[in-house]
């Protein structure tokens, strides 16, 4: 978020609570906003983009904060999504976290911006009723089915993780809070149990993103929860901008919470492994998570993203401990050797050369910045050469991912922005909450670089709102990476992707040998022409999100390749030759042909 252009003062009264219901930016202030991020309102569609369809296909949520005028901190952290198939028919149902009033004697009616008319403050679940129209076409629609579920969903939401804790094949859910966290079994009937006592994986301070990930190999996804600072209403004052205005407070006003690292011992409890693995030993305001096998040793490894703190590089010892590597290995601050405002956090092989690379958004008085992997877990911040500084200039990231837009087999960037301190054109057009940012989609051009075409993909990405999280999957199944954008106090977006699907694609379910999501695997698809294309099975990155565990890679116009490997989390590598392309296939450990390692 933001590093220290706030300060404390003494509370100075009750702020006015107006009550009213937010407005959208005025125009100037709108068009100033493009301009900063690179794009026109007025510029032409040149290709095929997104549509956005969140109200037509029944995804009627509106975020609520709660925001009385206070500027309590949680407000403006988060909401996160997931995108996750709770039912297992085929297809990506929605998770979305709410947030309450905040502060004593307060009910909704008295906020700034009251909750919309008939929606309860709870989270809510979503149901993916996907069928085929008359005209083959995918037809979406979503049935809130939160009543049934028994989810409750009362807590003050920030984000949520998606994982099989237990192995019997049904996704579960990870609840992040402000307050009391929450793990949602599902029993595989359309409703959830809350085993969070009995688990032992509660964590009660300002969580933000977590990932499942099976860091010892034993077959069960152990859960890492990231935590950010240490905030309470008792111990709030108000802060003020340059011109005396009141502000949410920096981050660096409050102290730095460390993560917890929970142990899956497989029937149905979790240990508290925080100290005994080593990483509490480094931590500083924590907001986003990634998983990756970032040294090549075949053991996944952990990066945190920390707001104005170094970041971390936890690498796998292999014996249940974690060494912080990122300032020897160059991923812990910039090329000017600064620690950044670091919130959304993504890896992957974005230039084709078999190694996960790391992309984080920040502030907007600083850059989004990658970190180029050469194969051994050593980095290089190449954020200038792959043109990715300008286009950052004057917003702050947070939700964002490498992703195959359009199919061509080389990854992209999306990024939601949403500030976290006034914008003064917004202000002083009398906007009541004035964060709002356009959201980004930078294309690879293939030779390590990116170019922003946010302005010639339509509407869509025209929107100006306060976006956090952004979950990523084939919501249609038509073979493209969708989007799902949850704006705090604001309405969820669903961003339809009318590109990739032009393109040909392998679309894959790794599944682990009990039948859960294989977390952390690795696939290849190797090629005659061009390089193999590296892809990992994950729901973790992102920010406070949590996205389509499934695999998707574009294959271009001529859908050329040979075959694929699957690199499991356990060690092994099998190969599956000849198969068919723009559909799904469900490939299980231990039923394709065995190679060696290499």
């Amino acid at each position: 978020m933001h590093t220290g252009q706030a300060r404390q003062v003494a509370r100075q009264g009750d702020t006015a609570r107006i009550a009213w219901r937010r407005p959208c930016p005025p125009a100037t202030a709108f068009l100033a906003l493009l301009a900063v991020a690179g794009g026109a309102a007025a510029a032409d569609v040149t290709e095929p983009g997104f549509d956005e369809v969140a109200q037509a296909v029944g995804l009627d949520f509106v975020h609520f904060n709660g925001m009385s005028g206070e500027r309590y901190y949680p407000e403006v952290v988060g909401p996160g999504a997931a995108l996750f198939d709770y039912d297992n028919d085929g297809d990506l149902d929605v998770y979305l976290v709410q947030g309450h009033m905040l502060g004593p004697s307060q009910t909704p009616a008295e906020a700034v911006f009251p909750p919309a008319p008939g929606q309860p403050l709870t989270d809510r679940l979503y149901r993916n009723d996907l069928e085929k129209g008359k005209d083959g076409a995918p037809k979406l629609h979503f049935t809130d089915v939160t009543r049934e579920s028994g989810i409750s969903g009362a807590d003050y939401g920030i984000g949520v993780a998606t994982g099989d804790v237990d192995n019997d094949g049904w996704t579960d859910l990870y609840v992040l809070n402000w307050g009391d966290n929450r793990l949602l079994r599902n029993l595989g009937d359309g409703r959830f149990q809350d085993i969070t006592a009995q688990a032992g994986v509660n964590d009660s301070r300002l969580s933000v993103s977590a990932a499942f990930l099976d860091y010892d190999r034993d077959g069960w996804l152990d859960l890492y929860v990231v935590n950010h600072v240490r905030f309470s209403i008792e111990g709030h004052a108000p802060c003020r901008g340059p011109m005396g205005e009141t502000e949410y407070c920096a981050t660096d006003t409050y102290r730095p919470e460390p993560g917890s690292l929970f142990h899956n011992r497989g029937d149905g409890t979790f240990e508290d492994a925080s100290g005994s693995s080593g990483i509490k030993r480094h931590f500083g305001a924590g907001l986003g998570i990634v998983t990756a096998d970032f040294n090549a040793d075949g053991w996944v490894d952990i990066y945190v993203a920390n707001d104005g703190h170094p970041n971390q590089l936890w690498i796998n010892q292999k014996n249940g401990t974690f060494r912080d590597e990122a300032l020897l290995s160059g991923a812990a601050v910039n090329m000017d050797g600064a620690a950044e405002a670091g919130m959304g956090v993504d890896a992957a092989d974005f230039d084709a050369d078999g190694d996960p690379d790391l992309f984080m958004t920040h502030d907007r008085e600083e850059t989004n910045t990658v970190y180029l992997n050469d194969g051994q877990g050593w980095f290089e911040d190449r954020t200038l050469a792959a043109g990715l500084a300008e286009p950052s200039k004057g917003v702050t990231g947070f939700g964002t991912a490498w992703f195959d837009y359009d199919n061509d087999g080389w990854l992209d960037l999306f990024i939601a922005n949403g500030d976290v301190r006034s914008q003064s054109e917004l202000a002083r057009a009398g906007d009541p909450y004035p964060l709002s940012q356009p959201n980004q989609l930078l294309v690879n051009q293939g030779d390590g670089s990116f170019r922003d075409v946010s302005a010639q993909l339509g509407p869509a990405l025209r929107l100006a709102e306060v976006s956090r999280g952004a979950a990523f999957g084939d919501v249609d199944n038509d073979g493209d990476s969708d989007v799902l954008v949850s704006n705090n106090s604001g309405p969820v977006r669903l961003l339809i992707n009318r590109r990739g699907s032009q393109n040909r694609w392998l679309g894959v379910r790794l599944l682990h040998r009990s039948g859960r999501d294989a977390l952390g695997a690795r696939l290849v698809v190797e090629r005659k022409t061009g390089p193999d294309l590296w892809r990992r099975a994950r729901a973790d990155a992102s920010y406070a999100s949590a996205n389509d565990p499934r695999v998707l890679v574009g294959l271009g116009s001529s859908g050329e390749h040979t075959g694929l490997r699957v690199h499991w989390p356990g060690g092994g590598v099998e190969q599956w030759r000849a198969l068919p392309l723009n559909r799904y296939r469900v490939l299980r450990e231990g039923t394709g042909k065995a190679v060696p390692h290499r």
